[in-house]
């Protein structure tokens, strides 16, 4: 099934995109997503319970939705990259990029030759997008979605150079870590002065640089927030965090 436009191309002219976050092993829960009017389903494979094999076995269930899937690689997994774009994946996010040779790091196993060391085997990515082989292999860059976590002090300080990377098609803000880095450790909060100072300043930096800038939002209010503010892609809480208060809206529909 193919998707057009390609995700990149989608972000830069489209409205913001919603994404569901699915972080639960079962391959069926991001497919069901991808059944509501979410615009992307995210797999977190970094710090939901989400292996590769139950990655892969999710990308065609969401394809078939008609929405693009992204995968979050574990910490400096970059190969795990690669072999997703190969099963279909739309995009990666990729974090803890805290220095340019990260980022370089990943560019070059998301995109093909000359840009970049991505080698060939798109086994699902054939299926899911109607290419030929040929025609893929030219398309190919433009088609995978590379975003580079900014999530520490070290990553905003260089989040220029992040963004100048050849191949590295914008960044996503991880606020709770980013939260943690800027307070050296003192405190977990997402939504604290520096935190939306620092989101102002990456924003700013990824619209000047003409790339894409995503964002986690723990909240469907959050999200409306983040996405007016310009994010062009913002996942909102999670599946465990839908299941829960799905839960408990219904039990206290049912206690009156």
């Amino acid at each position: 099934m193919s998707l057009h436009p390609p995700l990149p191309d989608r972000l830069k002219a489209g409205p913001p995109a919603l994404a569901a976050w699915c972080g639960l092993p079962d391959p069926s829960i991001p497919g069901v997503l991808a059944r509501e009017a979410f615009d992307a389903v995210v797999i977190d494979m970094q710090h939901g319970a989400v292996d590769f094999a139950a990655a892969v076995r999710a990308i065609p269930l969401i394809a078939a939705a008609g929405k693009p899937a992204v995968a979050r690689i574990p910490v400096g997994e970059f190969a795990t990259a690669s072999r997703l774009l190969d099963a279909g994946a739309a995009g990666v996010i990729a974090p803890m990029i805290n220095t340019l040779e990260d980022a370089r790091r990943f560019a070059a196993v998301m995109k093909f030759p000359p840009l970049g060391e991505r080698s060939w085997g798109p086994h699902g990515a054939l299926s899911l997008t109607g290419l030929q082989p040929g025609e893929y292999f030219r398309a190919g860059n433009g088609l995978s979605l590379a975003l580079a976590m900014i999530e520490t002090r070290e990553a905003l300080e260089i989040v220029d150079g992040i963004l100048d990377v050849a191949g590295i098609d914008g960044i996503f803000i991880g606020p709770s870590d980013l939260s943690i880095g800027l307070s050296q450790g003192r405190e977990l909060d997402p939504a604290s002065a520096a935190v939306e100072k620092a989101l102002d300043h990456a924003l700013a930096r990824a619209r000047a640089a003409g790339k894409i800038a995503g964002v986690y939002a723990p909240s469907g209010e959050r999200a409306f927030e983040l996405a007016r503010r310009g994010f062009q892609l913002v996942s909102i809480a999670s599946d465990t965090a839908l299941l829960r208060s799905g839960a408990q809206m219904a039990l206290k529909a049912a206690r009156g």
